[in-house]
Formats: structure tokens, C-alpha cells, sequence
């Protein structure tokens, strides 16, 4: 019998609910947050639903101990149901260093299943079970206390829809064999290391800027210098430095307060701050990097003619992807394809598992003259080269 929904606040009823919710095959969970002004995800509320209870819980409530949701979270015998789960888990992983398990992201599965690339939860609702969401709840604040109805209705549907779009999408895997085309990318997304925020790795997002060793060495040190401060201060990134200043200063290398000033996008009056110091304690450290010790600078060699290559490998890709009912970004993404064109032995995923039967095998089989693509009734199809005997 389908419950009545709920709004919990108090860890009595928080404790009840999720142990009758512990006692079904799966939970489907969405959560409301907050992230404009601060670094790390302010949650506000979660939404957790049964296939016969459905309940909005206040994460703000004074007093509200979360520990009876996150041991649901960790109950190995109940599937978690998300829909684009990456943000919802991080949330779970800077609260309680959990990533939820098992875990079933029906965005992914919907890209197994035809629907297109990163297809939105409203498209699926609307496609899987002929609804329209209302969505004028969308953008309010989720922070402010009382929650309206209007709010807690929006958040509940977001978790009782997905109950009939995990069952669709599982029964279609499982006709089509296909269940197990979910483990790379559930894999990646129950892997702590997908959540963990180092600041020595901050300036991975920026590699492709630097010019030479000394430019790397010295965005390494600023890079994890803001990541370290964004996080201590919990405040977004850009509050600390921009992006572009982030990449100017390293560029630049300043070795004083007032150079460091006369950078066009520096903040102005922030080199005679306790932060501008900081700044230039991090690009002296640079300066004084090894540069035999540092990561490569990888440089696009890619031959010119490859290009051709990767055009013909596009057309492959959606050829494949078409035929089979799968999003063509589940199979393969560009910096796969060029890969695939420059070496034959790439390390890709489309060139393993049932990604290189599907595709990964005709794009090599492209590569070396042995298939050839045609159009036929307005629709390109493949031709296998074939040897025979004269």
C-alpha cells in the first residue's frame, strides 16, 4: 500500500522510515543543494522513495542525525537508484566519506538504452512514463525554512518517477543482455578517488596551458595553493583567483609584490595581502622545482592527415551507435577516436570489452582499408572486406 509522503525533521522519524526503506530490493535518492557561495555542496534536502513510500528529508533541521540514511546508503542489499548521481555522491562523500552501494544511475542506463547522450530526468519521465514535470519549483531556495508544499511536492516527484524509470531501464537491459555494459561507468562512479579533491592535482585542469617546464612548475604551486585556500575557506574557487588570473600568473612567474600587481587581471591590492603573499611564496616554490621531475608537457603531434581518419571514425561511431540503440558518447568520445587513429594498441575503452565487439573492432578494420561505409535508402551502412580464394 503506497504510503503518504512526508517531510522528516527529527531523527526518530528519520531512524523509522529508513528502516522500513532498508527492507526493499532498491531506493531511488535525489538531493537539493546549494553551491553558488560555497566550494564544497551545502545539501538542503533529500529525497529518498520505496516502491511504496516516498519521503523529502530536512538535511537543515537543528538536530537531524543523518546516520540512519547513510547506513541505507551503505546497505549492500538494497540497490540506490540516482538519476546523474556524480553530484548527489559527492554530497554523501564530503559528509560522511561514503559512496552509495550498489548503485544504479538511470542517466547512464538510458544512454545504453538509445536515449540519447546525458539525457535530462525530465526527458525520461517524459518519454519512460508520459508525464510532464512541473518545474516551477526548480530554481527556488532550498536553504530557506519553512519549505513550501510547493517545494516538497517538486522534490518528491524527483524521487517517485524514478521508481517506474529504474524498472523500465532494468527490464530493458536485462531483455537485451545488456546489464552488464553498466559496470565501467558504475565503476568510476563508486570509486572514492572520483570525490577525492586533492589540491596537488588542482592544475590538471590547466595542463594544456602550460608552455613550457617552468610554466608547469609554477601553476602546480599556485593551482594547489587556491584549490587549499577555496577549500579551507569553503568558498568557490573564482572567489580566490579566476581561472584566467590563475593561468596569467604562472605564465608570468612575478618575484615581488609589485609585479604582481601589474598583472592586468590581478585583484587589485591583493599583492599586499597576507593572499599575494602566499602567492609569491607558491611561485618561488615553483621556480625551485626540478625540472626533470616534473610531468611531461604533451604536445599534439597528431599527423595532419589523421584528421581524415577521425572524420571517417565519426561517421563509423554514429553508424554503430545508430544500429544498435546506443548514445554514442557510451561507446566512444573524440579523444578515443583520435587515439584509435594515431595507434592501432590505444589505451581506450572502445578498443575493449563489448565496446571494442560493438565498434572498437570495425574502427580498426576502417583503419586498414578492410571496411568501407556506403549509403544505402538514405542510411550509411558498413561493407566488410572479405578475402577470396580466385
Amino acid at each position: 500500500m503506497q504510503r503518504a509522503m512526508t517531510l522528516i525533521a527529527d531523527s526518530g522519524a528519520l531512524a523509522e522510515v529508513c528502516s522500513r526503506l532498508a527492507t526493499h530490493p532498491f531506493v531511488t535518492v535525489d538531493t537539493e543543494f546549494l553551491r553558488e557561495t560555497t566550494f564544497w555542496p551545502k545539501v538542503c534536502v533529500i529525497q529518498i522513495a520505496s516502491p511504496d513510500e516516498a519521503v523529502a528529508i530536512d538535511a537543515l533541521a537543528e538536530g537531524l542525525d543523518l546516520a540512519p540514511f547513510f547506513a541505507l546508503m551503505a546497505d549492500p542489499n538494497v540497490v540506490k537508484v540516482f538519476h546523474a548521481a556524480r553530484q548527489d555522491i559527492e554530497i554523501m562523500w564530503n559528509l560522511a566519506r561514503l559512496v552509495p552501494a550498489p548503485l544504479f544511475d538511470t542517466q547512464v542506463a538510458a544512454m545504453v538504452c538509445g536515449y540519447g547522450d546525458q539525457v535530462s530526468y525530465g526527458d525520461l519521465v517524459q518519454q519512460v512514463c508520459r508525464v510532464g514535470l512541473d518545474k516551477s519549483s526548480r530554481f527556488t531556495d532550498w536553504s530557506r525554512r519553512p519549505l513550501s508544499d510547493a517545494q516538497i511536492d517538486y522534490a518528491i516527484a524527483d524521487v517517485t518517477w524514478l521508481r517506474d524509470i529504474y524498472q523500465h531501464l532494468k527490464a530493458r537491459l536485462e531483455k537485451s543482455g545488456r546489464l552488464d555494459w553498466l559496470a565501467d561507468e558504475m565503476g568510476t562512479l563508486t570509486s572514492p578517488a572520483t570525490y577525492e579533491q586533492k589540491p596537488e592535482n588542482a592544475w590538471e585542469r590547466f595542463k594544456g596551458r602550460a608552455r613550457k617546464p617552468r610554466d608547469l612548475a609554477v601553476l602546480m604551486e599556485v593551482a594547489a595553493w587556491r584549490e587549499h585556500e577555496a577549500q579551507t575557506r569553503d568558498v568557490p574557487r573564482s572567489r580566490v583567483l579566476k581561472d584566467d588570473v590563475l593561468v596569467e600568473i604562472a605564465l608570468a612567474a612575478p618575484r615581488d609584490a609589485a609585479a604582481l600587481g601589474n598583472l592586468r587581471a590581478f585583484p587589485r591590492g591583493m599583492e599586499r595581502s597576507k593572499g599575494g603573499a602566499e602567492i609569491l611564496a607558491a611561485i618561488e616554490r615553483g621556480l625551485a622545482r626540478d625540472p626533470a621531475e616534473l610531468p611531461r608537457i604533451e604536445r599534439d603531434r597528431r599527423p595532419q592527415r589523421d584528421s581524415a581518419t577521425v572524420e571517417l571514425l565519426k561517421v563509423l561511431l554514429r553508424q554503430v551507435a545508430e544500429k544498435h540503440g546506443v548514445a554514442p558518447k557510451m561507446i566512444a568520445n573524440v579523444e578515443d577516436l583520435e587515439a584509435i587513429a594515431a595507434s592501432d594498441a590505444a589505451d581506450v575503452a572502445a578498443l575493449q570489452g563489448w565496446r571494442r565487439e560493438l565498434f572498437g573492432a570495425k574502427a580498426l578494420l576502417l583503419k586498414r582499408g578492410r571496411l568501407a561505409l556506403t549509403v544505402e535508402k538514405s542510411k550509411v551502412i558498413t561493407l566488410e572486406w572479405r578475402d577470396t580464394e580466385g
